[in-house]
Formats: C-alpha cells, structure tokens, sequence
C-alpha cells in the first residue's frame, strides 16, 4: 500500500505536479480494493498538488467513485453517513470544493442507484454559489458577474436532477426546488438563457403535477431539454418566455396522466425504499408550500409568470389550493 509519508507521494507533493506518470506509479501501487487510508491519500494530493495533468481528473474521479459505490456496503448506493463523510471531506476548513471534487460528487451521484437528496443538494448549491455570488468551483479563475447562469451549468443542474431521479419516477423534491427557485431567483434576466427557462419550468411543472394527483414519468421524460432555437427578434423578453413555455412544456404535458390509486401506492413505496436504503427523508413539495414558493413575496419572476399564465391556459385539473394560487396569482400578473 503506498503511504502518505511515502517517497512516492512525498516526491509527488514537492513538485506540486501530479504527472502521468505519476499516476501509472500510483495505479501500481494502490490496491484494487481502496482502503480508507488510499482515499484519504487521493484527496491529499488532489488538494497539495496546484497542477494536475488530465490523467489526473480521470484517475482520481473514477478511482474515488468506484470505492464509495461499488466497494463499500450496500453496493451500488451511497447512505446519508456517507454522503455526510464526503462533504465534509472536500468542504473542511469552511473552504468550497474543487471543480474536481465536484466533478466527483457529480459522477457518484450519476453512477450510484440511489443517492441521499443531501448529496444532490449540495452539488445543486455550487450552481447557486456560482450565479448567486459569481464565485465557488465553477466560476474559479474567471472573470464572471453574478447574476446570470451559463449554458453547461444549466446542463450540470439537468444532469444532477437525472442523476438522484435514477430509473425510477420520482419527481423533484422540496430540497431540490428550494435550489431551483433560489437560483431562479438569483438570475437577474431569465430570458437571457432560454436552456435555463425551459429546465425550471418543467421541474415547477412536475412538482405541481405531482402536488394535483398526476403519474410521474421519468425525470429523463419530464426534465428533457427542448431543443427548438427561439429567436427573440423584436419580441419582448415577455412574449419570449411565454412562447418558450408553451413551447417546451407542450412536448411533454401528455406525460402526466391522472394517477391511480395504485400507482399512488406504487410511489409511496419508491420513496420509502430510497429512504431505507440511503438512511434519509425523501420530502415531496406539496401543495400549501408550492402555494406559498410561487411567486412568494407577492412578486412573479418571468419564469414563473409564464408558467402560470400556461397552467390558466390550458387549466388541468389542479390541486384545489394550487388552483386558488394559479388564479390568483394569473389575475395578479
């Protein structure tokens, strides 16, 4: 086993430069089945070393990943302890992460079955820092106003959001949409990033249908990214969004049939079977806090106008305290 005290990794840190060939010696010498003290060594270096080489960034993402899913007990999911460990093993000293270690905890969360909304929270909350303060992993080095969300962060929020839904139909949660309308919220002009628009709509969009009764389709299915180029032209930002809403959330409005009384009991069941085996609460955003989320402080993002103004247009059959929301938050408008 190689040790932190050891020539290698001590000949390693001195130069500050993680090599491939540094990486070959240490493949050679790590065991197959990564010890605590091998992990422990990994984020060492990643943090004591300022240059990495692209080697590196595989290496350490995959190494890592497989240890905490396929090596440690239950096999194939991550439990709330661990997620726990994990954050605060690349958050210590109050310091953010990496873009690497978040690019880890991304690709935990993509290849594990089920994950901990802790650990999908705390990746979504490094988009926030990002278009809230303009700083944190993803806005490191650059020169970037708060503000505004760029195109691959809008991606990664997707890919976050596909990754804790897994294989299986669950719509997005309390914790997941405080992020999503705190990043919202942030944005200073939401027309500006048609991608970002057409992703909140539809998770605002599945949590209301999840609140009014209606059958979750896949996350992959409900949170697909719309792919039509709206040109703004001479339109106001408003009559954009309107149009991008209607747009994107027309593919998929026949996604939602009305839900049994089986396929109710069905989902209660994934929820308590994600709860048991990561060892934390899976809290769905139901009706009275949506009520009070949307467009809270008597005030309508455009996003959220939009969406409403859609839902008055096309007037499914709501949760009766949505529905009181919707018109009266549509005759506010």
């Amino acid at each position: 086993m190689v040790a932190r005290g050891s020539l290698l990794v001590a000949e390693i840190v001195r130069d500050g430069d993680i090599k491939d060939v540094d990486v070959l010696r240490l493949r050679g010498t790590l065991h197959d089945m990564l010890s605590e003290e091998e992990a422990e060594l990994l984020f060492f270096l990643n943090e004591s070393c300022p240059v990495h080489h692209p080697v590196w960034a595989e290496f350490f993402v995959n190494t890592l990943t497989d240890h905490l899913i396929d090596q440690l007990e239950p096999e194939g999911y991550l439990t709330r302890a661990d997620a726990r460990r994990l954050i605060e093993r690349i958050t210590h000293d109050g310091r953010a992460p990496s873009r690497l270690e978040l690019d880890l905890v991304v690709n935990i969360l993509t290849r594990s079955r089920w994950s901990p909304v802790s650990l999908c929270i705390f990746a979504l909350e490094q988009v926030k820092r990002a278009v809230a303060n303009g700083s944190g992993a993803l806005r490191s080095g650059q020169e970037c106003a708060k503000g505004f969300i760029r195109d691959p962060e809008v991606e990664l929020v997707r890919r976050i959001l596909y990754a804790f839904g897994g294989d299986g139909c669950v719509a997005v949660t309390r914790a997941e949409a405080e992020v999503l309308f705190d990043i919202n919220d942030a944005i200073a002009d939401p027309a500006d990033n048609p991608a970002w628009a057409d992703l909140f709509v539809k998770a605002v969009t599945n949590m209301v249908m999840s609140a009014s009764g209606r059958a979750m389709p896949t996350r992959e299915e409900a949170l697909c990214r719309d792919t039509t180029v709206m040109e703004r032209g001479e339109l106001a930002p408003e009559a954009v969004l309107s149009a991008m809403v209607r747009s994107s959330l027309g593919a998929i409005w026949g996604t939602y049939p009305q839900q049994s009384p089986e396929g109710r009991a069905l989902a209660r069941l994934e929820h308590q079977r994600i709860e048991i085996i990561t060892g934390e609460p899976v809290t769905e955003a139901e009706a009275n806090w949506l009520c009070g989320r949307i467009g809270r402080g008597g005030r309508l993002t455009g996003n959220e106008a939009a969406l409403v103004a859609y839902l008055k247009l096309e007037s499914p059959a709501l949760h009766p305290a949505l529905q009181a929301a919707m018109d009266r938050l549509a005759e506010a408008a």
